[in-house]
């Protein structure tokens, strides 16, 4: 562990393969959006209960937290339902690739944010490099969606969902000051499945009455994309800014664009392509920029 601590970059990159495969999934799934959202979370708390529960002094932690911060991580568990629901819904009117792009604006919310709310600054280099990755963001996005006849809408659910994980990732931020990562984790995934299995119960979805496909891409999504995904850049926060953790997830739509030419035939156009070069660029840059400020 005192090696990774000393290498943080090796749990970026970690969390950036489980996030690719989110898209990727989600796909393989035949139910509605909540209800997959629904068992990834649902699997996530079950996986995660005999660390979180199991130890005497995790559990003392749990009973450490103050109102203000207990509310700030179910605030957090929230929003994490929001992005969840409204990105496996645009996944269903989009493509990988269009889909994961947009969501990965994230940075750009997450900064704005971190400089209103938070009091924090970006340099003139630091946001060339955003700049960039959002640009190859956006040809990713504009070359997939105007093929696409709902492509619009799904884009539009893909947005929301981004502005939904930036307030997350914000909230984690100030939360890992002073909170473990198991903890505030725990509680936020607890939040958030009970926030979504609310939403399906509001829409009338049963969770057991689309076949066995959900509850399987439920676990694969737990396992790969939640607990070594979204729980590693929890992690990460407290050695990487979360303007840098949020740059780093703009990896993501290149990663689930070149698995979904193998599994899904989604071959990328030529703008796809610059889209995603300015991305890695724009990540790499941004990655040498925050190592020389530290």
């Amino acid at each position: 562990m005192k090696y990774i601590e000393k290498h943080p970059m090796i749990m970026i990159v970690i969390g950036v393969i489980g996030i690719s495969l989110s898209s990727i999934f989600v796909k393989y799934s035949q139910a509605p959006s909540a209800v997959t959202a629904a068992f990834r979370l649902l699997w996530t708390v079950l996986l995660m209960s005999p660390v979180a529960l199991g130890k005497k002094e995790i559990r003392a932690q749990f009973r450490q937290m103050n109102r203000n911060e207990i509310f700030l991580s179910a605030l957090s568990g929230f929003f994490l339902a929001m992005h969840f629901w409204l990105w496996f819904e645009s996944l269903m009117h989009t493509s990988v690739a269009s889909s994961t792009a947009i969501v990965c604006t994230e940075v750009i919310w997450v900064s704005l944010g971190f400089c209103l709310f938070m009091k924090g600054r970006l340099t003139k280099k630091a946001v060339i490099a955003i700049a960039v990755t959002f640009i190859g963001s956006l040809l990713i996005a504009y070359s997939d969606s105007v093929s696409k006849s709902s492509g619009l809408y799904g884009d539009i659910l893909a947005l929301l969902a981004a502005v939904a994980v930036a307030v997350y990732t914000l909230i984690g931020r100030k939360m890992r000051e002073n909170v473990s990562t198991t903890v505030y984790t725990y509680v936020v995934y607890a939040v958030c499945a009970f926030t979504l299995v609310i939403i399906c119960l509001l829409g009338k979805q049963e969770l057991f009455s689309y076949g066995i496909s959900a509850p399987i891409v439920g676990l694969l999504l737990a396992v790969f994309s939640t607990i070594l995904g979204h729980s590693i850049f929890s992690w990460c926060l407290k050695y990487f800014s979360p303007s840098f953790v949020s740059a780093s997830k703009l990896m993501e739509p290149v990663v689930a664009a070149i698995l979904a030419v193998f599994l899904f035939s989604e071959m990328p156009a030529l703008v796809q392509i610059i889209g995603g070069l300015l991305i890695i660029g724009g990540v790499l840059y941004y990655s040498r920029i925050e190592k020389a400020a530290n």
